[in-house]
């Protein structure tokens, strides 16, 4: 809840109420508003209220809200999921989303593992009489079936790939000039037994966010934009077995941590990573019974469309916020009527949201002339 959160900041209480409580009055409108591409919001008051705090860079807003280093951390980390330096603009509006949702609901874990999501979505998708080929890189159009349409869940570097041949070279030098940003540095961990936080409550949570003080955070990310790394990387970890006991024999825990790298870096981050944990929990060090890491070259050879290990289909900074991959009035099309694009190069870009996708298909839907779709009854 927003009272228990800002009791924990102190002084800071009454700047957290004040930041984030206009905003959870009707916060699914406003989170359908920002999660949809350019267009009149659903509540317009709303949407100029947050755009006038978004705007800003997460290190003004932090600065300019907040006087103690636990409320700047605090907002810090959230804003760091932008994968953008933290001095930029607009990256105050990842921090302040990632601050109301947390707020809206709980934060669900899949149980035994995301790829449960995936199975579902399958299944699903299978009811309908859809199909999914694996093991097959498609090269060509020409290797597809026929279809009305096609729709690329890939990053633009697949789509100038696969179908240079019927779109105009204007387009595909557009293409070819979208900016994809820092990669990720993974690993994943089996562990004796639950992390020692040095702060009990970091227990509590399936998400931690390593990083320090706001300055540490800052530096960190904007280490990996202009091609360095950090020594004291800003690190995400995930603790789900706390929460899942299917994803861990009894008495032991898995986890994984990753940071953000210049895009395609080959430099292993495990050292620094782990020493960034153990700066906030000793003795996490010796509870590691193995490690599996993934570097941005792996990353990308498991799914082409994270391009130098880019999880989020790409830079959300200004030039492509609102305007991804390129500029166009329905930006899920191409020239080509029969090609489109859905996934997390299009808005409002990465994370599990599946906007790209919902949008993209309306986009599809329209073109086809179909105003409604009926699926069948369950």
């Amino acid at each position: 809840s927003v009272q228990a959160t800002s009791e924990q900041l102190g002084s800071d209480a009454r700047a957290y109420r004040k930041l984030v409580e206009p905003f959870l009055r009707t916060p699914e409108t406003l989170l359908s508003d920002l999660l949809a591409p350019l267009g009149w919001p659903r509540d317009p008051l709303t949407f100029v209220r947050f755009g006038l705090k978004a705007m800003r860079s997460a290190r003004g807003l932090a600065r300019g809200t907040f006087e103690t280093e636990r409320g700047r951390a605090l907002f810090a980390g959230n804003a760091a999921h932008s994968i953008l330096p933290l001095d930029f603009m607009f990256t105050a509006a990842v921090g302040l989303v990632f601050s109301l949702t947390g707020h809206m609901t709980d934060w669900p874990v899949a149980k035994g593992g995301s790829h449960a999501i995936t199975k579902a979505l399958l299944s699903y998708m299978q009811s309908l009489g859809g199909q999914l080929v694996l093991g097959q890189m498609v090269k060509s159009l020409d290797e597809l079936p026929r279809s009305r349409v096609v729709l690329f869940d890939t990053a633009p570097k697949q789509l100038i790939d696969i179908a240079k041949a019927v779109l105009p070279s204007g387009y595909l030098k557009r293409l070819g000039r979208y900016v994809y940003g820092p990669g990720v540095f993974k690993i994943d961990l089996a562990l004796s037994g639950p992390i020692p936080w040095r702060d009990a409550r970091c227990a509590e949570a399936s998400t931690v966010h390593v990083g320090g003080t706001l300055d540490q955070i800052c530096a960190s990310e904007r280490a990996a934009w202009r091609g360095d790394h950090a020594e004291r990387p800003f690190v995400m970890l995930t603790q789900q077995s706390n929460f899942d006991p299917s994803r861990a024999p009894v008495g032991q825990h898995t986890g994984h941590a990753y940071c953000h790298v210049p895009n395609g870096s080959t430099i292993d981050m495990t050292e620094r990573i782990e020493a960034q944990i153990e700066r906030f929990a000793p003795g996490f060090r010796d509870l590691i019974l193995a490690r599996h890491v993934t570097g941005t070259k792996e990353l990308e050879s498991e799914n082409p469309a994270h391009v130098g290990g880019a999880i989020t289909g790409g830079a959300a900074h200004l030039p492509q916020l609102f305007t991804r991959p390129v500029t166009r009035l329905d930006p899920y099309s191409t020239p080509n009527p029969r090609l489109f694009l859905c996934s997390a190069a299009t808005p409002p870009g990465g994370g599990v949201h599946g906007m790209g996708g919902y949008w993209a298909a309306q986009s599809v839907l329209k073109r086809l002339g179909v105003k409604r779709l009926a699926l069948p009854a369950s």
